[in-house]
């Protein structure tokens, strides 16, 4: 991850501009191990640059929940905060070259709100879950050109190669999101994919309730899956194809293909090393017999106007809230050094939570950096929320 260990931390005036990057309000911890969260927009993106102490050093990098990609953001900001805070560079992993120019010129990275608001349609789409090096993922594009491909990934450097590929072969029929599949899957449409591919995931024997195949992401994998679209799971863990034979199993209408050492035109070079040690390969790919029903959900993210008192914060902060439907957690809580206070929330399924900010500045509330996707038990969390909010 990108760092820079500075001499001492020298907060500026804000809001502020540093060149093309501009710095909002700066937020500090209310708890023991103080650090602070200064609001970054750059490239029409938020999130948060994150300073604490590193032994004798003071430490500037991302903040976890908010940090975007591609890591030239990062990067960039970074250096622009230490210039506008005139701090003195100690030792860094940031280099000061410019954006590579294969991430200059496309527009395939794209943002959960893009897929939420306005979902594609048109054409026949394909969805693969955790791409990694992106071979299968970008000839598949290349082989299909009618076909709209949207890749999801949370590893940042395979995020970026792919981008830089999408740019080198020109392909228009691809687009990158960096995201958590489960979630993701809650606002695609239904009957609207024809093939979803999760290829060698991380098997987690030892916490099987971290895999990506589970009941509830097949649930909604049949909903967003066309008639006859396809759920494929390939992996080398005999643990995870036994796992998924007896998941597939559980609804009703479908039926299934299992194949073992079976070859496809493209392979990653973790399954060619897992080849070459004689490894078994199992393919287990589920057939959707059913079209289904629109999913329809009630509620959205709007707070109250109504004016948030101070005085709610000791209330809800380092609170958790378990329902039937799930949970809302204040993990920790910040005060606005420019006025107000925020909270670090994780909030929605126990299996699959999600983690953003809530800021409230003159009596009124909004999430940072983006609204929550719009989930069942998120939307849920959040009326509880605005109840919490407003006594």
């Amino acid at each position: 991850m990108p760092h820079l260990h500075i001499e001492s931390f020298n907060p500026i005036s804000l809001p502020n501009t540093a060149g093309d990057v501009a710095f909002d309000f700066m937020a500090t911890s209310r708890g023991e191990g103080k650090e602070s969260l200064i609001a970054t927009r750059y490239k029409e993106r938020e999130f948060f640059i994150l300073h604490k102490k590193s032994g004798e050093k003071d430490l500037l990098k991302s903040d976890k929940i908010t940090r975007p990609s591609p890591n030239f953001l990062v990067k960039h900001s970074l250096l622009a905060y230490a210039q506008a805070s005139n701090s003195t560079i100690l030792d860094s992993n940031v280099d000061t070259a410019g954006e590579n120019v294969h991430l200059q010129t496309h527009d395939a990275l794209k943002s959960v709100d893009f897929f939420a608001n306005n979902f594609p349609t048109g054409s026949e789409m394909r969805l693969e879950v955790g791409f990694g090096s992106a071979r299968h993922l970008l000839h598949q594009a290349a082989a299909n050109p009618d076909v709209l491909f949207i890749g999801l990934e949370i590893h940042k450097p395979s995020i970026e190669q792919a981008l830089k590929q999408i740019t080198i072969q020109n392909l228009t029929n691809l687009m990158i999101l960096d995201y958590d599949a489960r979630l993701f899957l809650e606002f695609v449409p239904s009957n609207v994919l024809s093939c979803i591919y999760v290829h060698f995931p991380v098997p987690w024997d030892k916490k099987p309730h971290r895999r990506v195949i589970g009941d509830a992401f097949v649930n909604e994998a049949i909903r967003a899956l066309a008639p006859r679209g396809r759920l494929e799971l390939r992996t080398d863990s005999e643990n995870y194809y036994r796992f998924a034979l007896e998941t597939y199993s559980h609804p009703p209408y479908v039926s299934f293909e299992v194949h073992k050492n079976r070859d496809i035109a493209i392979t990653s070079k973790y399954e060619d090393r897992w080849k070459r040690m004689e490894k078994n390969i199992y393919d287990v790919t589920l057939i959707n017999d059913l079209e289904s029903p629109e999913k329809v959900l009630e509620g959205d993210f709007h707070f109250s106007t109504t004016k948030i008192e101070d005085s709610i914060l000791p209330a809800i902060e380092r609170q958790l809230f378990r329902r039937e439907w799930g949970f809302l957690h204040a993990e920790a809580s910040f005060d606005i050094r420019e006025g107000g206070w925020m909270v670090r929330l994780a909030m929605g399924s126990f299996d699959r939570p999600e983690h953003l900010y809530l800021i409230v500045q003159n009596g009124q509330a909004r999430y940072f950096p983006t609204l929550p996707v719009r989930s069942s038990a998120n939307i849920h969390a959040h009326i509880l929320l605005n109840e919490l909010l407003h006594g």
